[in-house]
Order: structure tokens, then C-alpha cells, then sequence
């Protein structure tokens, strides 16, 4: 019987993301992060891997506990104003959005 070690699951959450087979990839990614909690790499991934499989209010959850812990996290910004356009909520996108735009020096 293999024994799977926390680097082993992210790899294969990593796999799967790659393959777009984005619930499994949450489904790892959760294992990760109840063993590596303040891992803001493995919460962004889990929040990407909710985006992409339309959890919307997970993914949202997720990007506010990254912003909690790192507000000048410019990507989680950007995701989470796409989060909420995504569930139709987009006055409460624009000033996320308008953030992550500032950070990075970029045109949204």
C-alpha cells in the first residue's frame, strides 16, 4: 500500500488542475491545506481550483482568507472581483478589481 505524503497530493492536485479535472484538484487541494493551513499558495490554488469548477461561494471564501491574511496579495484581488462578477455582483467586483489593478500597473 502507498503511503501519500503532503508533497505527493499537491502534485497530483497540481496534475489534475493541469488536466482541468478542477474538482479533484480541490478535493486534494483541501487535504494540503488541513495539513498546511497558513499555506497561501495551496489556499490560492484551492480557490483557483473552486473557480474553475463554478464553487463560486467557496472560492470566494477562500480568496477573502488569503486577502485577510495578505491584503497586498494582488492576484487573490483580482480573482475575487472576478468571483463576484461571476455571481453577478458587480458593484461589489469593481473596487476589488480597481485594487488589483493599481497593484499591478495594469488596465482591467
Amino acid at each position: 500500500m502507498a503511503v501519500h505524503n503532503t508533497a505527493d497530493e499537491y502534485r497530483m492536485a497540481m496534475f489534475y488542475f493541469d488536466s482541468k479535472a478542477y474538482t479533484d484538484a480541490a478535493r486534494l487541494l483541501e487535504g494540503v491545506l488541513a495539513e498546511e493551513p497558513a499555506n497561501l499558495s495551496v489556499r490560492l490554488m484551492l480557490a483557483r481550483s473552486y473557480f474553475h469548477s463554478a464553487q463560486l461561494r467557496r472560492a470566494e471564501a477562500e480568496l477573502n482568507r488569503i486577502l485577510e491574511a495578505d491584503p497586498a496579495e494582488d492576484y487573490a484581488r483580482l480573482m475575487l472581483g472576478r468571483t463576484l462578477e461571476r455571481q453577478g455582483r458587480a458593484e461589489e467586483a469593481r473596487p476589488h478589481l480597481r485594487l488589483a489593478a493599481a497593484m499591478t500597473g495594469e488596465n482591467l
